[in-house]
């Protein structure tokens, strides 16, 4: 698998989505940001809007759910369509039973880590999913500046997941920019969410290949 982007709708606007993501058409990937107000303190956009989403969007959708009790709500999401469902080791209850419960709705399972959480606190759980996101900023607002002392973890990620002996996909989120995802895919990252970066250049989908060649070029 090569270099994935898979820009955020967090920083679209969110009045006209069919069009944002119009917009993102070269991108490998939607990604939809759903934020509770609890698990970070921010609120976006639930089910019925990706269910709405799902309709109209030519890209699959990698839905990243910063909620508690994803034991609960992410089988939901899965069903609906998306293509990914990623959902926090810091949240689940029983995350090797709701990677399973995805994989049976049709959907890869992620499961992500906040920039405190160490890589080694899933060791025992990579075989059962097929993305491990590493958040390189604090999950809950776009447009923050991207933690450098995230990359050593990215790093150990890498070395982890090529352990494991499965083709398991490394996502960061945060901050991804022209200015750092060849950092990123340097230290082993292959999915990349870039929010602001995209949605704020004139030309989206020229973004998005400019990423993509900065990142393919940082690994060869």
């Amino acid at each position: 698998m090569g270099v994935q982007i898979s820009p955020s709708i967090l920083s679209a606007d969110f009045a006209r989505l069919g069009a944002e993501v119009d917009r993102i058409a070269t991108a490998d990937w939607v990604h939809v940001d759903v934020m509770d107000n609890h698990f970070v303190p921010n609120l976006t956009i639930g089910l019925p809007v990706v269910e709405s989403l799902l309709v109209t969007s030519p890209l699959p959708v990698d839905a990243h759910l910063m909620i508690d009790d994803p034991d609960r709500w992410a089988p939901a999401y899965a069903d609906a369509g998306c293509g990914s469902v990623t959902f926090h080791l810091e949240a689940a209850a029983a995350p090797i039973r709701l990677a399973r419960e995805l994989h049976r709705q049709g959907a890869r399972a992620g499961l992500a880590l906040k920039p405190a959480t160490p890589v080694d606190a899933c060791a025992d759980l990579l075989g059962e999913i097929d993305m491990l996101l590493v958040m390189t900023v604090e999950p809950g607002f776009g447009g923050q500046p991207f933690l450098e002392a995230c990359l050593p973890k990215v790093r150990r990620a890498r070395e982890m997941l090529d352990g494991v002996g499965r083709d398991i996909w490394l996502q960061v989120d945060g901050g991804v920019s022209a200015d750092t995802i060849e950092r990123c895919a340097d230290a082993g990252a292959d999915v990349f969410v870039a929010g602001s970066a995209v949605y704020r250049a004139d030309d989206a989908a020229a973004e998005v290949e400019r990423l993509r060649s900065l990142a393919a070029a940082a690994v060869g």
